[in-house]
């Protein structure tokens, strides 16, 4: 079967894990789940905002990636959908478990 992509059917795939990378690395230096429930009193507000940002500019790209890689989109946006799905949760539940807990957080203002 001839290559109808221009040896290009790998680009969504390629795009996506060259931003997942970028992003990943930030995140992880940056923040968790573990960290957000430990300050929720202090940043709820806040990383809730930057939460809803994230989802907004993973869609974004997800999208992109999806019309760049017409043969896997729906693989593209099934990945997207359930990694944010589940970040999105886990961050929620960070934030009511830590608005509800007693315990101090790691933070002093």
């Amino acid at each position: 079967m001839a290559d109808v992509t221009g040896g290009r059917g790998l680009s969504g795939p390629a795009f996506l894990i060259s931003a997942t990378f970028v992003y990943g690395v930030i995140a992880k230096a940056c923040s968790s789940p573990q960290t957000a429930e430990i300050n929720a009193d202090k940043r709820a507000d806040t990383l809730m905002k930057w939460v809803n940002i994230g989802v907004i500019e993973s869609a974004a790209l997800v999208a992109v990636a999806a019309i760049i890689d017409r043969p896997h989109r729906l693989e593209i946006i099934a990945g997207g959908i359930l990694a944010g799905a589940i970040t999105y949760g886990e961050y929620v539940h960070a934030k009511r478990a830590g608005l509800s807990s007693s315990a101090p957080g790691t933070e002093t203002w």
